[in-house]
Formats: C-alpha cells, structure tokens, sequence
C-alpha cells in the first residue's frame, strides 16, 4: 500500500479557529459578538489561516522526506496475516452415509459484550466417512501379522499381545473404510488381564497406516485405561489414512502398539485379551482459517480513466484471499488478475492490484516516458463498466490467536453435525505491520539487499518471511561437529502463553513456516554454503522453591509474583512490552530479527529478551529471579531438576544444567511454596 503520511498537527482550519474562540471565551468574557463581521473574529481565521499553512508545510518533514523515499522504493506495509487452526466436527449419531462439511463453513467464537466473535472458514472440504469393523488380528515384534477374524467373530477371544508383551508387539484393526481425518470410535470389551500399566499411561501408542508407513493417531479418550476394561477409544485418523493389503486382507488398517516403558509408565506384565470390538465415526477434522467470507463485493463504475482506485467495503482484506476482480461490460463478464505491481503489465493485460490493508483496487496507470510518448501498464476498464470483487475474506490479526475449545458456534448449518470444536489453538495471526515497523524492516532490507552473508543478514531474511515467528536465530555449526559450515536457521513461533504443560508443542514452527523460511534463505544464500532452517531443540526445567513473604505481603500474590517471574526468565520467548504503560508481560513476541539476543538471562526477571541460545543454567540465576519478586523476604530453598517435556520425567536436581548450542530452555511444572517470615 502508499504508506500514510504523518501529521505533527492535524488540526485544520475550522479546528483552529473554534481553539482560539474558545481560549478567547474563557480569557475574554466580556467579547460577546463573535459574527464573522466583527473585526476580531476577522483577524482570528486570518491568523488560522496562515498557522494552517504552516502546519501543512510542517508534516511534509522528516518523516515525510523518509517514508516517501521508501515508498518509491517499492517498500509496502504488510497485510495482516490469518491465523490457522483444525476444526473437529462431530455427528449427532453415527451415519450410514457420508456426511461432507463443504469449504467455506463458517465457524466462530461466542461473542460477548465487549469482544466480537472471531470468524473461521473451512478451507478444504471434509468427508466424514462411515466405518464398521472388518478384520481383527495381531502381530508380534517383527513377526508378520496373524489375522483371526473369523474366529473372532465366532466368540474366541484376541489375545492382543505376546505372553508377556513387548516394544513392537501390535493390535491390528481393519476399517471396511480408509477414513482419512475421520474421528473413528472403538468400542471394546476386554478382559482385565492387561496388569500392571498404569491406565493414565499406558505404553502404547495408535497409529493409521498411510500408504507409505505408519503415523501416529490423536487419542482423545480412552476409557479402556489402556485395554484393561470395556470401554471407548476414540481416535482421531490423520490424513492420508488408505486401505490396503495385510495379510493378505484390505482394509483401512489401525494398529495398537507398544512401547517403551519407563519411570511413570510401566510395562505391561501380561496380554490383555478383547472379547467384542465394534467400530465406527463419529466426526472428523479438517484446517480452517481465520476471516469472514465475502462472496460479492460491488466496488462501482468505471468512467474509463487510467489510474482509477475503488476500495473494497470489508476490511481488512486477508493477505492472498483476493486473487481477481470482475468487470462486466455490456459485450459480457471479464476477470481480471491480481499482481503485485504494473511493471510488467502491458496495455492489453487485465491486471489490478490491491492494497490488502486499505483494501483498494487499482487499475494501470499512464505513465509519461522520458522521449514524451504516453505508456499504459495495464489496461483500463471501458465506461460503464461495473467492477466487482469476490471470493476473498475479511480479517486476520494476533486477534485471531484463540484458544482451544473457544470456536463453538457454528454459523454455517451442517446437516447431522451436533457440535463443533478446535482442540488446538489456533496460530499464526499477525497484526499489520505497523509503520515504525516497517521503517525498520527497511532498514534491514536496504543492509542486506536479499543477500545473506552474516547472522544478522540471516535473521532478517527470515524473520521478514515469517512474520508470524516470535524469535529468529542463526547459529554456525562448530568446528569438528561433523556438520562444520552448516548454518543453521532456529525459528521460535510467537505463541499466546507457554506456562501450559502441553504449551511446548505451540513452539515447534509449522511446515509452512519452515517452508516459507527456506524458501527466502534458499534464494538469498551465497552459493556453496549448506543452510538448515528448524527449530530450537527445547530442555524442560522444573523449579522447586520455598520462599518467606516480607510482612504484611499476600502470599497467594507472592506466590504468583515467583512463578511469573521463573517463567519469564526461561522462556523461549522475548517479554512484549505493553503499548499502554511500556511494561513488560508475559511471554511475546520480537518485532525485528534477532531480537531476542543479548541480554543474559542470568539477570532474571530483568531480562526482556529470552533466554540466550545455548547458555548454561545455574542455580544462583534462579536465586536472583526468585528474590528479586516484589514481596519476598528470602529464599529458604530451591532446586532445579531437568525434565523431559515430551515424557514428563523429571531427573535429579542439579546446581547446573548445560545445553547444545541450538538448545533454549523451558519452564515445567515449577513448585512454589510461600510462607511467613519469622
């Protein structure tokens, strides 16, 4: 988009004269007649008339000279971006037929009082596939599967592992149907032989095969407590789900399989055996994004000029969901293609481009050539010709970021469909860019010039590709790793809140961004230089403290102040300033690349920017955070344990826990206890 102009006085005229009428009303009481014939009122708009001209001349400098500068570079304000989720649908009854949620199902947020509701549109037709049990069988570890269905069916018993089980052993379940993105219920009657797991935890995992191997499935309950008693599994099929040939049967094939046992998870100690199993759908899951469909969009009438602008009604406009227009002329209907700049447009070419933030569409402009000749980019609609926009979607923004279970309405009725839900949060959105934001992204762009030679050119790169990441670093590969030369990309998405058990996962950037990463790094590389763009590897760490509050101190608000504090000091995440009062809170985002290196973390809570890359913990930094809190007396104790976020298994306490160079810490169920000080 034009970038907007500042204005250091956006009084005008009017507003200056009605100023000075009402200083003089309070400094002149007895002047009563304020007609435009008396005199005085005469020299008031004149002087406001000239203190307009000024202010005019006043707000084309400087940061007029500069943004026009960078305008005419071709830098632009980025749209706002949609956040994505996955919408889980849910039938009222299982279904003989297949049920279809159709692209562009709307489903949205409740709204309250004082906040809207966020809308999110279906972006990829579902098909809830109906599903029955067609086979049943087992495999040992490496051995090649036995189906027994027949028996099965006859009233014998499955016993599903080995005598005793072990890593490998496996359950096989065929679906009559493959059912990719399906939510596919197991109801089972077991007997309770299975001992000696703990049902919270038992070490299996479910898993689909997809044509090219097995992929994990999503448990969402599993009231068996881990084959051990009659009850549902629900499991949620990824996609990619197919039928397929084992043991010489097709079916969509399920397979239940065991794993390593550990401290928490014990193995277990004999087969568990199923007596009846039925199968069915419930649902299904499909992604949606953030933003409100709008079908058509009358923008107006052509009078035939080159250059003419028509703005969009609903804004703002999602970046890349207004791909064309539509001109109807009285000969018929011509679509007309979005690009981003005329450059290359010539006078037949049926091109428009859109400002995705102000939501204006242009058509080509003539442009006068230096030998005089007059060349259009672009042509231009004829007179009369009626301009519609359609198809694209209104929204985007970090307010997007909703929390899971928070998309509950369904605006788009959906027959047989009882409920609707996201089980994960959704993620991504990104506000527009502001304008100082902008300033600064240029300011990287004209270092660089797309071209990556140091970190810092890296991290620019990257964090303008991926404005949805929270943190971007570029680290070096250390000599005699094996991968000497290899630079390596860490990207930390920005996320709402890590302080949930499961928040990690919200860490762990999409392929997407990974994808459009690459993409910026790969094309701004110098040739010859190997690049690895991921993630930062994360090393979980639970703090056990006892504090003593100073007198007079609410312990819940100590208590509280501590765990704020911890999590902050290792977060992943540089703290986001707020724009009211300039403090910090919480876990945020950086606005730039690299904005979360510098400050050591070893100062506490007084580091804003994340915890650095690779550094060391030691306990006497967890000591300054915890005693620096507002409200604490002392520090009566503290340990630190390293943990194991994926598994929850916390090991022994330690003075100091060292980590790899791509490594960030992250806080995991820390324990604070507060008392009174004697």
């Amino acid at each position: 988009m034009s970038l907007p102009s500042p204005h250091l006085d956006d009084r005008r005229f009017e507003d200056l004269v009605e100023d000075a009428m009402r200083f003089i009303g309070r400094r002149c009481p007895e002047w009563t007649d304020h007609n435009a014939s008396d005199p005085g009122v005469a020299l008031v708009e004149a002087f406001a008339q000239m203190v307009d001209q000024l202010s005019y001349r006043v707000n084309r400098i400087p940061d007029k000279v500069r943004l026009g500068f960078l305008d005419l570079l071709g830098v632009q304000l980025t749209a706002p971006r949609s956040a994505t989720t996955e919408l889980t649908f849910t039938l009222s009854a299982p279904q003989a037929a297949a049920v279809v949620v159709e692209s562009g199902t709307e489903v949205a947020t409740v709204r309250t009082g004082s906040t809207p509701a966020r809308v999110f549109t279906v972006e990829r037709e579902l098909t809830i596939v109906p599903t029955a049990l067609a086979h049943i069988g087992s495999a040992g570890a490496g051995a090649p599967p036995e189906l027994v269905t027949e028996r099965f069916l006859s009233g014998e018993p499955v016993t599903c592992f080995a005598q005793p089980p072990v890593p490998g052993d496996a359950l096989l379940v065929g679906l009559d149907n493959a059912a990719p993105r399906c939510t596919v219920a197991l109801r089972v009657d077991c007997r309770m032989d299975g001992v000696g797991v703990d049902p919270r935890r038992p070490p299996r995992v479910w898993e689909a095969w997809c044509g090219e191997g097995w992929v994990p499935c999503a448990v969402e309950s599993d009231g068996t407590g881990g084959l051990n008693r009659p009850g549902d599994i629900v499991l949620h099929v990824p996609d990619g789900h197919t039928a397929s040939l084992l043991g010489r049967r097709r079916a969509g094939w399920l397979r239940c399989r065991i794993v390593e046992a550990g401290p928490g998870r014990p193995a277990y100690s004999s087969s568990p055996k199923v007596t009846a199993l039925e199968a069915y759908t419930v649902g299904g899951t499909t992604g949606a994004v953030e933003g409100e469909g709008v079908p058509r969009d009358e923008l107006g009438v052509s009078d035939g000029t080159p250059g003419q602008a028509f703005t969009v009604h609903r804004t703002p406009v999602v970046a890349g969901s207004l791909r064309a227009v539509a001109v109807e002329t009285a000969t018929g209907r011509q679509v007309w293609r979005v690009v981003p700049s005329f450059a290359d447009s010539g006078p037949r070419d049926r091109h428009v481009t859109v400002d995705e933030v102000s939501g204006t569409v242009r058509f080509g402009p003539a442009v006068r050539q230096p030998d005089g000749e007059v060349r259009q980019y672009g042509a231009v609609p004829e007179i009369g010709a009626r301009i519609t926009a359609g198809g694209y979607r209104r929204g985007g923004g970090r307010g997007g970021n909703v929390a899971a279970s928070t998309l509950t309405v369904l605006r788009t009725p959906v027959a047989l469909v009882s409920r609707v839900e996201n089980r994960i949060p959704a993620t991504g959105g990104v506000d527009a860019e502001s304008v100082e934001a902008l300033q600064q992204r240029a300011g990287h762009w004209l270092r660089t010039q797309d071209r990556a030679v140091s970190a810092k050119d890296y991290e620019s790169i990257t964090a303008a590709a991926c404005p949805e990441a929270g943190r971007v670093e570029c680290v070096a590969e250390p000599e005699g790793s094996g991968h000497a030369g290899l630079v390596r990309v860490l990207i930390v998405p920005r996320v709402r809140d890590v302080r949930d058990e499961d928040g990690w996962r919200e860490l762990v950037p999409s392929e997407a961004m990974l994808a459009a990463a690459a993409r910026a790094v790969e094309a701004a590389r110098p040739l010859g230089v190997p690049v690895s763009v991921s993630g930062p590897a994360y090393q979980g760490v639970t703090v056990v403290a006892e504090v003593e509050a100073a007198g007079g101190a609410d312990r819940a608000e100590v208590k509280e102040r501590v765990l704020r504090s911890l999590y902050e000091c290792l977060s992943p995440l540089p703290a986001e300033a707020d724009p009211g009062t300039g403090a910090t809170t919480g876990t945020g985002a950086a606005t730039g690349s690299g904005a979360a290196t510098g400050t050591a973390a070893g100062t506490g809570a007084g580091s804003r920017s994340g915890w650095p890359l690779g550094r060391a913990l030691r306990l006497s930094d967890l000591y300054a955070v915890a005693a620096r809190c507002e409200g604490v007396e002392s520090v009566v104790r503290l340990e630190m344990y390293p943990a194991d976020i994926g598994t929850g298994e916390r090991m022994s306490a330690s003075d100091r826990i060292d980590i790899g160079p791509a490594t960030l810490f992250l806080s995991f169920r820390h324990q604070v206890a507060v008392k009174n000080a004697r």
